[in-house]
């Protein structure tokens, strides 16, 4: 296995497993004991797993949301193409608000040379789009560790003080019920300060965050002009986004 590939294996191991041995990663990844303690200190680095004597132990506790480290090793090819359908979806000049998360950071690297104003919400969207293109807006207020995202008053009165032509919201979770879901009160109040202050949403997320677990609501599904998603909705919820005039781009 190549690098990538070794975390990417070790990060789901570890999302049903709760610990996991050097001697098994040796086994399962055909590579050297050293050459796995190295991957495991990089992967405890950034927040993947706690690091213990002979492995790992998981920081995912079923039900719990994944930390930021987690989240990027996951479903990486959805992300890619989700990221270059929300591409074709933008304007050259276009003022956009882009969300936090490893889907915002693969969206951000996307843009990177687009002709685009843009507020990215976290640091590592900054990190991806720096050096590009884009002309960047940063919004101020806290910072929150791991996730490198903007949050609180500062930030949210920041984004309610501008306009954009699109905000591009990457939910947590997603259903026909509720609408757009966060897993805590703080980023739901983000990310609806940058739906409301865009003409135009577009919910960008893989397929796992449909009918996943959140429990702060963002905004109704009625908020949303064009949903981008690597996973066709049910017939029923393709209707019913269709009642509400949602687009659907399927990536």
């Amino acid at each position: 296995m190549r690098t990538a590939e070794r975390h990417r294996f070790i990060g789901e191991l570890l999302r049903a497993r709760d610990e996991v041995t050097v001697d098994e990663l040796v086994a399962e990844c055909s590579a050297s004991g050293a050459t796995i303690r190295r991957d495991l200190e990089i992967l405890a680095a950034n927040g993947v797993l706690k690091r213990v004597h002979g492995g790992a132990r998981s920081l995912v506790a079923r039900g719990e949301n994944p930390g930021y480290g987690q989240r990027e090793l996951e479903e990486q090819d959805a992300k890619l193409r989700i990221a270059a359908a929300v591409d074709a979806l933008l304007r050259d000049r276009e003022h956009v608000w882009l969300d936090s998360g490893s889907t915002a950071t693969a969206i951000a690297q996307r843009l990177s040379n687009r002709d685009l104003t843009l507020m990215p919400m976290s640091l590592h969207g900054v990190a991806a789009l720096g050096g590009g293109r884009p002309e960047l807006i940063l919004p101020g207020g806290k910072l929150i560790p791991g996730e490198q995202s903007f949050r609180g008053p500062m930030a949210e009165s920041n984004i309610r003080s501008l306009r954009f032509d699109t905000a591009i919201v990457t939910p947590c979770a997603l259903n026909m019920k509720d609408g757009l879901l966060a897993h805590d009160l703080d980023d739901a109040a983000v990310k609806r300060a940058g739906l409301e202050s865009a003409s135009r949403v577009i919910a960008a997320g893989s397929g796992s965050k449909w009918n996943a677990n959140a429990v702060a609501l963002v905004a109704a599904m009625d908020a949303v002009d064009v949903i981008v998603t690597d996973l066709r909705p049910s017939p029923e919820d393709l209707d019913r986004l269709s009642q509400l005039s949602v687009e659907v781009v399927i990536a």
